[in-house]
Parts: structure tokens; sequence; C-alpha cells
């Protein structure tokens, strides 16, 4: 799906944006990465807020297995983002605000699994990260708004403001494909992990032992 969603985006798509020639290309990665980044940040303090409440250990593993994924697709979306910069305004980097926004949120991230971590214990350390990503949350918001304020005239970004009704539609769906495969690359690391975190946390659980695969890993050693 992400070669169907890259060959679509970079040989299929109009050159409907001949004043910034194909480097605009770099849209097909860099906005559906900036999507994840958020929505995956959503997820960790949903996730979080769920363990808060109702002190359920799976929703704080949930919420730690989704972090490296948003961590790496903040990257993308930064990474790919000063290459876009470069091309289009001439510099690498510049402390715009969605810009400056979206590292503050890689930042946020990597503090997340950095306190996960630093802490031993296990059900000390889901709090506690649970709490620092409940705080981060605003981001979210921010992260929107730094472009997408009410009034265009106060908005001081480099970033254009976000508008799906004027994306030419063959555009929009190579982007939507492309956000596609990434959720579902998400989805598949994501509760991989979450897998492997389980039977490293119950370990010398009855019930782990008996995994056929655990049986003949511990038969052939």
């Amino acid at each position: 799906m992400t070669i169907g969603g890259l060959y679509w985006g970079f040989f299929e798509t109009p050159d409907v944006l001949s004043d910034q020639k194909q480097y605009y290309r770099i849209i097909f990665i860099h906005v559906p990465a900036a999507w994840m980044s958020m929505w995956l940040y959503i997820v960790i303090a949903g996730w979080s807020l769920v363990g808060l409440i109702m002190n359920t250990r799976l929703s704080y593993m949930m919420a730690a297995a989704t972090a490296p994924t948003g961590a790496v697709f903040t990257f993308i979306a930064l990474w790919t983002g000063a290459f876009w910069g470069k091309t289009s305004w001439g510099t690498w980097w510049d402390w715009d605000p969605r810009m400056t926004s979206e590292l503050i949120l890689l930042f946020i991230y990597i503090g997340y699994m950095a306190l996960q971590a630093a802490i031993d214990d296990t059900r000390r350390a889901d709090k506690a990260s649970a709490i620092l990503a409940l705080v981060g949350v605003f981001m979210i918001p921010l992260i929107y708004w730094s472009v997408n304020c009410p009034d265009p005239n106060q908005c001081t970004a480099l970033h254009q403001r976000s508008s799906m009704e004027s994306i030419e539609p063959n555009i929009l769906w190579s982007m939507l494909v492309m956000t596609l495969a990434f959720w579902s690359y998400s989805f598949y690391v994501i509760f991989k992990r979450v897998r492997n975190t389980i039977l490293e946390r119950e370990k010398h659980a009855d019930w782990v032992n008996e995994l056929p695969e655990i049986r003949s890993n511990a038969s052939g050693i």
C-alpha cells in the first residue's frame, strides 16, 4: 500500500503547483506523517486517561507501545518539512509556529519514553508517564491553530493554512492512501510491541510458559 501510494503521488498526480516544481510531492510523505504524529499522540493521551481512571495495565501498555511510532512519524514530519523549507523558503529551519510546535511535540514524545525507562517500578512509570501525556495534549490544538487561527491577518506562519477544499482530488486521494498505509503500519507495529510488552511483564506467569513459541524456545535452549 505504501509503494502504491508513493507511486500514485510521485507519478500519477498532475503538476498543478508549477511554481513549486516537483518538490511539492514531498507532501505525500510530509502531510500524512504530520497527521499521524498528532493522531497517535491523541491515542496515547486517550489510553493514558483510561489507565488513570480505570487503573487498567493494558491501557498503559497501549499508550507506551504507541509512543515510539508517534515519535518516528513526528521526526519524519520535521525531516521532510526541512526539505520543503529549503526549497520553498531557502532555509532548512525557521522558527515558524507550526515547525516549533511540532518540534516541541517530538520532545514530549521523547520525554514520555524517557520517563517510562527511568522508573524501575512499572506501575509508577505508567502513571507518571500517563500524567505527562495528558499535560502535553494541549500541543495538538496548538499545532492546528498555529496556522489556522481565526483571523488570517494575525497568522505569521510560513506554513499555508490547512484547506482540504482547495486540494486537487487526485492529490488528496494520494495523501489519503499514504495516510492509510501509515495507519496500517502503525497498527501492526503497535500491537506487536504490546504483545512483547505483555510477554515481558508476565514472563513468570504460567500461561506465558504454556504458549507454543515460548515452550519451543525453552526446549531449544
